[in-house]
């Protein structure tokens, strides 16, 4: 492990496929010699002994005899960009002032992810520290940060990164990242980082010049995989492990979000999730709060989810796809692509009875039978991450059009109820609390014009499969693309936006004195629903949550009487036949305890 802060060893580099290294550390040369200490596994690391060993030093290495200097693959600051030299930080230096902050678990928690650089008109760290006020009204628990990684470029959302180890400037660095973290936590907030271990941005990327960071002939959908299995690749996974530890030791994070683990090629016995999953608790004996390991997958495996000793890989949640799909097609009507599979209500019944739609069950849009069932005796609800809408759900439509473009108040107010009061743990994406009408788009600043025009022809590509309208998509690397997808904040308090919010406002708060709608397992959680009059309600812990997904009103058989939140005021309990019915307006809901103590 490499020295960060102070000492020579912190210009240590792998760097196996080159001759010779050279550092440039401020003005002067360094001849790097091969380090002596070297273990089986641990070939090809450079040191330059007299090399500074503290200031704040603008450095890179020359890779051969007349190679020009690159860029750090550890560099935790780029301040010219990710082609420029690097800069050592300390991230010793900051005071921290969160040590009264206990951590948080994640049941019963409500997160809400935001990208930086859209999330206020600055788009930096400092200026989403001053929205802490306004989420901590909201009822957030957690913000997850999309990556700020190094990338090239001014602008992105993130995944196309280079250096893993450096905050984007544009951003404000890494000491801002500390400030935010800091103020989060003493505003009571948890802070998750978006990691992105499965693929390198395309441009600015030196580490293939250093050693066997790719595993060529190993593609995922972004080009060559990480190399976590072949020739070099404990110093691979080494480097990606002490990444992962960076954020939770240096930054006080309090979990990583893990990008698309299933394009994660990785045939070892003991696999980097599990791994990740180790070094999570042993972060969190070590600080004494909890920390949490979330993976995006596709595969529907539960086993990510399952403890060490029950032979899963023990990593605290995953997103849930299946829950979104099955709500945006009831609420939106839209059933193209691999929507087409969720295009019922009882879809949605069988997400919240059982966590998954494709448990083993037939996926018409890979044209194969997908998933696997969850124990849920292995397995708490809270595992599973859900939303109505996500930076991929959003941005990754041919126009980046929100639910709230499309909707009216009260679909929009029936999806957050059902994201809200699920028995699984919702996040939310920024704006969607009160319906902004600001798109969020994909978006890029690659400064290379090839690249530039492939990304923008690559982005048409994309959407065929799902019949949407080339016409609609923007092109990516137009800067007003960009400056579209910045968050209006000025209509949050006006009409329905203002209603909206306040909804939010008030279904938070109810779930958080509502210990019933969280804390239960999948055993506490029945359905009933009727698909011709599209209504459903589900039960939990003495909770009826009511959801109305047609346009008329329809009677439901409840067991509560007592309402504690309605969407609409003409919804009524009436009693028909000795049973108690729940009238209620098209598109409304309701959430009613059983009895006047819940």
């Amino acid at each position: 492990m490499r020295l960060q802060g102070q000492g020579a060893g912190r210009f240590d580099v792998w760097a196996p496929k080159v001759e010779s290294v050279t550092l440039l550390a401020g003005d002067r040369d360094y001849v790097m010699t091969r380090r002596p200490d070297e273990a089986p596994g641990e070939e090809g690391w450079w040191t330059a002994p007299d090399a500074p060993a503290d200031g704040e030093v603008e450095y890179g290495y020359h890779l051969g005899a007349k190679a020009d200097a690159v860029p750090d693959p550890r560099s935790r600051r780029q301040p010219n960009g990710v082609h420029s030299l690097s800069r050592t930080f300390d991230p010793s230096e900051h005071a921290w002032g969160d040590q009264a902050w206990p951590g948080r678990e994640l049941t019963g928690a409500v997160i809400y992810e935001l990208h930086v650089g859209t999330f206020t008109p600055e788009g930096t760290l400092d200026a989403a520290t001053g929205k802490l006020d306004y989420l901590v009204e909201l009822g957030i628990d957690f913000i997850e940060l999309l990556p700020v990684n190094g990338f090239n470029g001014t602008h992105n959302w993130g995944y196309d990164g280079v250096l893993w180890y450096a905050v984007h400037e544009g951003y404000g660095g890494p000491r801002a990242y500390q400030r935010f973290v800091d103020a989060a936590h003493r505003a009571g907030m948890g802070v998750i980082q978006d990691v992105v271990y499965n693929h390198w941005g395309p441009s600015g990327n030196y580490l293939p010049r250093y050693g066997p960071y790719l595993k060529e002939g190993a593609a995922n959908t972004w080009g060559d995989s990480v190399n976590l299995d072949g020739p070099g690749s404990d110093t691979v996974r080494q480097y990606i492990l002490e990444n992962a530890a960076m954020w939770l030791r240096d930054y006080h994070v309090d979990g990583l979000r893990l990008d698309a683990v299933h394009a994660l090629k990785d045939e070892r016995a003991r696999t980097l999730l599990e791994e990740l999953g180790e070094l999570a608790d042993a972060v969190s004996t070590e600080v004494g709060r909890p920390v949490t390991m979330i993976a995006e997958s596709d595969l529907n495996d539960p086993r990510l989810l399952y403890p060490r000793e029950q032979h899963g890989l023990g990593l605290r949640a995953q997103w849930s796809d299946d829950f979104h799909h099955a709500l945006h097609v009831n609420v939106s009507g839209e059933t193209e692509g691999y929507y087409a599979d969720f295009d019922s209500v009882g879809a949605l019944a069988k997400v919240l009875e059982k966590g998954f739609f494709h448990d083993g069950s037939y996926s018409s849009f890979r044209g194969r039978h997908h998933g696997r069932d969850i124990d849920v005796r292995a397995a708490h609800p809270s595992a599973l991450v859900v939303c109505s809408q996500n930076h991929d759900q959003v941005g990754n439509r041919a126009a980046g059009d929100r639910l709230s473009q499309s909707l009216g108040y009260g679909q929009l107010a029936v999806a957050a109820v059902a994201t809200l009061a699920s028995p699984f743990t919702p996040m939310l994406f920024m704006g969607e609390e009160y319906g902004a009408s600001t798109p969020w788009q994909f978006f890029t600043s690659h400064p290379e014009p090839e690249l530039a025009e492939a990304t923008a022809a690559g982005r048409l590509e994309e959407f065929e499969r799902m019949g949407w309208d080339p016409a609609l998509v923007p092109n990516p690397q137009d800067p007003e693309t960009f400056l579209r997808s910045k968050l209006n904040w000025a209509e949050a308090s006006v009409g329905d936006h203002a209603q909206l919010l306040d909804l939010y406002r008030r279904l938070i708060a109810l779930r958080r004195a509502t210990p019933e709608l969280s804390e239960p397992g999948f055993a506490s959680t029945t359905v009933d629903y009727d698909e011709e009059s599209r209504w459903l309600v589900f039960h939990r812990g003495g909770i009826d949550v009511a959801l109305n997904f047609s346009a008329q009103q329809v009677q439901v058989p409840v067991q509560g009487t007592v309402p504690l939140l309605v969407t609409d005021d003409g919804a009524r309990v009436v009693s028909s036949g000795g049973q108690a019915v729940l009238e209620l307006p098209g598109h409304s809901t309701a959430i009613l305890a059983q009895t006047s103590g819940a």
